[in-house]
């Protein structure tokens, strides 16, 4: 018992990174061990079916009269190595399905408590710069979604996960119809919400909850952040066992797909991180320079030098804080200002997270045959992950449980959107990472602007800014 408990808690202090790096690859190798152990007896059950098409005979019959001895032989080998290779396949999805089911349990939950008790507990203050600063962080969160919807339209990605191909499931048709659909959603029960994860009327309840007790006792808001706290800790546990899920999911996927599966996941990681980018260099620099107008980039390379290269290696917004609120007072700006802008970013400032909720959700539309959606209803895509991002802090990998918000917008069913969860925390070791590092850096880069064009600089200031 005693040796359980010290594994168990040497597991407990490892690196999560490195935990989940060694779970690919495990799932990797035993993944295409039981695929290539399977691919002989496919090979043949292929040329078996192809002759019963054309002969019209059973399988009993097209074995006997077209099959040599040698290859009826082989057909019998083939089919105990595929039957053994399947069943450690399907031991190992074992765990990849427990690791979604537990997902798919406490999402709901986790989504309606953060977003109610940051709105119930979160001071937005009437500091002068405040009203400025939140609107950068939200026109920049929605920017963000928007490059994510043109980048999964110029480069589409599809995935082959299981139930996929099969998946009977349509996008409701126009913009009017994807409308109607929302608000029906928004105000369907709450408990019925949180039973079928619904999550646009989770989002609509939670927010409305939130305004409703912003003046309730002290002793109200602090059981609502016991609760977060306590859903947190569960979510941290789930998220802790994220490698023995990522081993079952991984090996499952390349055991029925091969390389399909991982080419599919480098497209997916090459376009997240491409959008990123062009966020993080194109688009928050334009803003900077439409309010300032200014040269921007001395002021987004500090930001990134010293803030977003901290934040990549933690994944985490809220460790960051410390950085980000020493980068500022370098930077000479005001302690009131940025001591409350800098945790409120770490809260809604989820420009990377908009870009994540966005192109996975596109990807799941991608994979489905039988859904197609236009660029417009996409476009109501960016409002639904820019609210979702919001409400995305508060746990690593965060983001990804808000993705089936937007799955269903399209009408992808819960089960479906779970599985592409899934595949963002495999991907995760470098998608969460850079996402982290842009949330993070852009906190510090709204604040100075916001403090740039609100106040009169200081000189500190202005020579950092350039």
């Amino acid at each position: 018992m005693n040796m359980l408990k010290n594994i168990a808690r040497r597991y407990a202090d490892g690196n999560l990174i490195i935990q989940i790096l060694v779970g690919i690859i495990l799932g990797a190798l035993v993944g295409f061990y039981t695929h290539y152990e399977v691919a002989p007896y496919n090979k043949i059950s292929a040329k078996i079916q192809t002759i019963q098409n054309e002969s019209g005979l059973s399988v009993d019959e097209v074995i006997k009269t077209h099959l040599s001895q040698d290859e009826a032989k082989q057909l019998n080998e083939a089919k105990e190595k595929a039957s053994s290779a399947d069943s450690i396949a399907a031991s190992a999805s074992v765990l990849g399905d427990l690791f979604k089911g537990a997902l798919k349990a406490i999402a709901p939950i986790l989504v309606f408590v953060l977003v109610a008790t940051s709105i119930i507990l979160r001071d937005f203050g009437h500091t002068k710069g405040m009203q400025k600063i939140i609107t950068l962080y939200l026109i920049g969160t929605f920017l963000a979604a928007v490059v994510a919807v043109i980048a999964s339209f110029l480069f589409p990605v599809e995935l082959s996960l299981k139930g996929l191909a099969s998946a009977d499931m349509s996008a409701p048709q126009g913009i009017t119809n994807v409308l109607k659909d929302l608000i029906y959603k928004m105000v369907e029960n709450p408990i019925n919400a949180l039973a079928n994860g619904n999550y646009i009327g989770i989002i609509t309840w939670a927010v409305g909850s939130g305004i409703a007790l912003r003046n309730s006792t002290a002793e109200t808001k602090k059981v609502f952040k016991d609760i977060s706290d306590g859903v947190t800790h569960i979510v941290k546990f789930i998220i802790r066992l994220a490698p023995f899920g990522i081993f079952g999911m991984v090996a499952i996927s390349i055991h029925e797909t091969g390389f399909e599966v991982l080419a599919g996941y480098l497209k997916l990681i090459l376009v997240l991180v491409g959008a990123m980018l062009v966020v993080a260099f194109i688009i928050y620099p334009a803003m900077v320079f439409v309010l300032t107008r200014k040269n921007p980039y001395p002021l987004v390379m500090i930001c990134l030098k010293e803030s977003a290269i901290s934040a990549f290696f933690t994944r985490s917004s809220a460790a960051n804080i410390p950085v980000n609120m020493a980068l500022c007072k370098k930077l000479g700006l005001k302690e009131e200002l940025y001591s409350i802008s800098i945790p409120l970013g770490a809260t809604i400032n989820m420009g990377g997270a908009a870009v994540t909720i966005s192109i996975l959700a596109l990807t799941a539309v991608n994979s489905i045959p039988s859904i197609t959606v236009t660029f417009g209803d996409a476009l109501l895509l960016c409002f639904i992950s820019a609210l979702g991002a919001c409400g995305a802090s508060g746990v690593a990998g965060g983001s990804l449980l808000l993705v089936p918000l937007a799955c269903g917008l399209f009408g992808i069913g819960n089960d479906i959107a779970m599985q592409f969860v899934t595949v963002g925390f495999t991907i995760g070791v470098i998608q969460d990472s850079v996402e982290t590092a842009l949330n993070s850096s852009s906190d510090v880069l709204f604040t100075a602007v916001a403090s740039e064009t609100s106040n009169k600089p200081s000189i500190k200031f202005q020579l950092n800014f350039g």
